[in-house]
């Protein structure tokens, strides 16, 4: 059996957005050890926006300090207490892009990091839109609509850096949505 024993956790840092702490962990032979974790408090949504009727499919381009990298995403964010995950990947298309996904469907979900982090990323398809204003330019530098073969080359390319959007992107070309 490998499961490990978790002995317990204390933090180290705590905010809104993120809280690190420190977890004291058995291995199954006995080993035992302080293992940092990073807790998230609110899970995470991404939609693929699939409108063929106006172009394929809705990506923004947006910078990342973090990294500081460019790059095109999926529409993508955390999902804010009392909402549903449904509620959060409509708002969060809005507000990056100003098209409301139509008909979404839950693609599935991953945890990016599993050995250090308990984040859960939800994605979503979405199949239509629609154009209700204009989008956040704090977030988003530009959107634009990709045929599902462009974006297969923009992966190729490395203009799509960010996990959620990989993630999400490579389940719909394999579940065969794109």
């Amino acid at each position: 059996m490998t499961r490990w024993t978790v002995h317990g956790e204390h933090p180290l840092y705590s905010s809104e957005w993120i809280n690190l702490r420190l977890a004291d962990v058995e291995l199954p032979d006995g080993a035992r050890f302080a293992h940092h974790v990073v807790r998230m408090p609110y899970p995470a949504v991404g939609t693929i926006v699939h409108a063929p009727e106006h172009g394929g499919v809705l990506l923004l381009r947006r910078h990342r300090f973090v990294t500081d990298t460019w790059g095109w995403e999926i529409p993508a964010g955390r999902v804010d207490p009392g909402e549903s995950l449904e509620q959060a990947a409509e708002r969060e298309a809005v507000e990056e892009t100003g098209w409301r996904p139509l008909d979404l469907e839950l693609l599935g979900s991953s945890h990016p990091t599993n050995g250090l982090m308990d984040q859960r990323f939800n994605y979503f398809f979405a199949r239509g839109a629609e154009h209700v204003g204009e989008f956040d330019r704090t977030e988003t530098e530009s959107i634009a609509w990709f045929a599902a073969e462009d974006v297969r080359t923009l992966i190729e390319q490395g203009e799509v850096p960010d996990g959620l959007s990989l993630t999400a992107l490579g389940l719909a070309f394999t579940l065969g949505r794109l």
